[in-house]
């Protein structure tokens, strides 16, 4: 496997252990994704919306809790829907009453999205045990560890955004 030879050549000598390793800690990052996509999955079935729509509202909440709001077009982006695409689950979002558009800047064409006042304490109670047994779980590691963890996420994370925009843009790898 790919991995598990730039495994052996990275760390200089585990050859099969860390190859293993690799291994085991891509199958755990696979799961956990595939987790999450579920809690995203049945937040829609919860609320009784496509799952696109749930996707949607999720990184809408998520950026509001971080304090930046997107606008349309970073959504779409986060999403991976065409501009189109985008401004029609957004007017599905609106009419059910899940999210606002306002106009926040000076610059009176910018369109930020908000969540509803209504959707938020749903939002809070559906993933409120998540986030209180994912505090616990991390909790068990140092501030040294967790800065070591958030280093090897943005790395594969970076990682993967490269591999998006320069050998997947049109859908698959460029040979």
């Amino acid at each position: 496997m790919a991995n598990a030879d730039a495994a052996a050549d990275g760390n200089g000598g585990g050859g099969d252990d860390d190859a293993t390793r690799v291994d085991h800690l891509m199958d755990g990052l696979r799961a956990f994704g595939a987790n999450y996509t579920e809690f995203t999955r049945r937040f829609a079935t919860w609320l009784g919306l496509h799952s696109t729509d749930a996707a949607a509202l999720v990184e809408i909440l998520y950026a509001e809790d971080q304090g930046t709001p997107l606008s349309p077009a970073r959504l779409s982006e986060r999403v991976s829907l065409s501009s189109g695409a985008t401004a029609i689950l957004l007017k599905r979002l609106e009419q059910a009453g899940h999210i606002v558009r306002t106009r926040e800047s000076t610059d009176r064409r910018v369109v930020t999205l908000r969540s509803s006042p209504d959707i938020r304490p749903r939002a809070e109670a559906f993933f409120g045990p998540y986030a209180e047994r994912m505090a616990e779980a991390m909790s068990a590691y140092s501030p040294q560890e967790i800065q070591r963890f958030e280093d090897f996420i943005g790395r594969l994370r970076s990682t993967m955004d490269a591999l998006l925009v320069d050998e997947y843009r049109d859908g698959g790898p460029t040979v």
